[in-house]
């Protein structure tokens, strides 16, 4: 799944205090703590299952006779339902995560999945299977909200970006389980061939239920709660081997301190109210609505929920090709979506998010044309074209919506609004979610390969956003990537309370003071 307080350790304000030497294949400590680190990506493979299963389930006799083959409105609901209940955890996830901390948020979630896996394996009627999905989704949206955060708040500076990147990224991992899950017992001539997928969907919850109370809590959050010494322990631990005079720990340390007390005292960053209050902020909000819509909006949705509808379009009918082409098409995703996590510290964030958008509109122009050919034509080519370009249309989009998309809303967002912004970031998607999974369906069964134009149009106003408002944010410490959102003032006072409580000298404060003139000096003003 950081933010003004975390941004990016890798060439910012720090980076002359880490051991070049400690890396995450030779340091126990940073295995270990990369190993805590997985069990809460796994958050994001959850949430990928359930939406692979549901296109797997499509093409599956047993389930759509079971259930009295749902279509429209009806089969909108039946994939709607979770991000319905998604929104309705909404209002609290926020409140829950800064309460109770990252941690027990994750574990809350996980047990909410739980159960509403385990009602949606017995399911009995629909409205039982609604219900249980509905559960699912209100679970999926505390452990969502807390799991990217604590992910970004407890990286080793160095891996920060890739591992939160990899957060989204990973979505794909349990789509690709759900997929070849939905293929391995389409064949079962029973309810079990949809109820073996349904209840492999609670494993990696129960994995976390049983483990994360073993995992360190977010430092961020405990200097949040008055409990330094307990943070400075965790840094400590995992960043330095227990040295607690580490100059790299002690540093961070002092920059979540002087980051909180900012946000708090002198950027009043309070209530909902703030996330809208300063122009940086509301620079940031703009950015962060726009990304979530356009995460959902881009013409992925229909592949990703109605592939099966799309493959009947052009008479690719047979279930089990259908499944196959599902389970492949979940590989290809996460080898670009991983791929793309990995190279967002060297290409940088906004030109990935350039590259993809106009990767998507030649690649979903391209698909609208062989569809609407083969429609009016049933050219055998145009249906070959058609779904070379649904992959080739991934891959544009896996490069920056899969691995950036909660990565970059967590890195701008200061610390006090990060759960907020972060539920703000998330009912957005909610929302484009359910208008896709109720529209999509019912579009294509009435205006079929028509309804491609639209989002043709909307991919071009998306590229158009994009290069005006997307800033860079590669490399960029905390009063640096302050000072792109609030101005040059309050990252300079910023970066005084770091460099006054972290003890660094002369030279190196002169040294932070050009770097940031650097990045201040071409920033248009307000």
């Amino acid at each position: 799944m950081a933010g003004g307080s975390v941004a990016n350790a890798g060439a910012g304000g720090f980076s002359h205090l880490i051991d070049p030497r400690r890396t995450w294949y030779n340091n126990r400590r940073l295995i270990a703590l990369n190993g805590w680190i997985v069990l809460f990506l796994i958050t994001s493979s959850t949430n990928g299952y359930d939406g692979s299963m549901m296109n797997g389930l499509q093409s599956v006799t047993q389930w759509a006779d079971y259930f009295d083959h749902p279509s429209g409105g009806k089969l909108g609901l039946l994939s709607a339902i979770q991000n319905i209940g998604s929104l309705g955890a909404l209002p609290f996830a926020p409140y829950v995560s800064d309460g109770i901390g990252r941690r027990r948020t994750v574990a809350l979630g996980a047990f909410f999945m739980i159960v509403g896996t385990a009602i949606q394996t017995a399911a009995q009627s629909v409205g039982m299977f609604i219900g249980a999905r509905f559960l699912v989704g209100f679970g999926l949206t505390f452990a969502g909200n807390s799991a990217p955060m604590l992910v970004t708040e407890i990286s080793y500076p160095t891996y920060r970006a890739p591992l939160t990147s990899a957060y989204n990224s990973l979505w794909y991992s349990g789509s690709i389980i759900a997929a070849w899950t939905t293929y391995g017992t389409f064949k079962i001539n029973n309810t079990w061939s949809w109820r073996v997928p349904s209840a492999l969907q609670a494993l990696p919850s129960l994995f976390q239920v049983a483990l994360i109370w073993w995992a360190p809590e977010s430092p961020r959050w405990l200097v949040s709660k008055g409990r330094e010494e307990e943070a400075l322990d965790v840094l400590a631990y995992y960043h330095a081997d227990g040295n607690r005079d580490d100059p790299l720990v002690q540093f961070e340390i002092q920059e979540i301190k002087a980051a909180i007390d900012f946000d708090r005292n002198v950027a009043a960053n309070v209530g909902w109210k703030a996330l809208i209050k300063t122009v940086g902020n509301r620079k940031r909000m703009n950015i962060i609505i726009a990304i979530a819509f356009f995460s959902q909006w881009s013409g992925n949705g229909i592949a990703s929920y109605y592939l099966n509808k799309i493959l009947t379009a052009i008479d690719i009918t047979d279930a089990t090709t259908q499944l196959l082409i599902n389970g492949i098409l979940q590989i290809w995703n996460l080898a670009w979506a991983l791929l793309a996590s990995f190279l967002v510290d060297r290409a940088g964030r906004r030109p990935l998010f350039l590259l993809s958008g106009v990767g998507m509109f030649i690649f979903f122009s391209a698909q609208t044309v062989c569809f609407g050919v083969f429609s009016e034509k049933g050219t055998p080519a145009a249906a070959h074209g058609l779904l070379a370009f649904v992959f080739l249309f991934y891959a544009a989009y896996d490069i920056a919506f899969s691995p950036l998309i909660v990565s970059y809303t967590v890195e701008i967002l200061p610390y006090p609004l990060r759960a907020k912004g972060l539920t703000v970031f998330s009912f957005t998607v909610v929302l484009a979610l359910i208008f896709n999974q109720y529209v999509n369906p019912v579009a294509l069964d009435n205006i079929g390969w028509k309804y491609y134009i639209v989002y043709v149009v909307w991919i071009f106003c998306e590229c158009v956003f994009l290069f005006f408002f997307v800033v860079e944010t590669k490399n960029l410490s905390l009063e640096e990537t302050a000072a792109l959102f609030d101005g040059p003032d309050a990252a300079r006072e910023l970066q005084a309370n770091v460099h006054t409580d972290a003890g660094l000298s002369p030279k190196e404060k002169v040294s932070e003071k050009h770097s940031l003139d650097e990045i201040v000096s071409p920033l248009p003003k307000s």
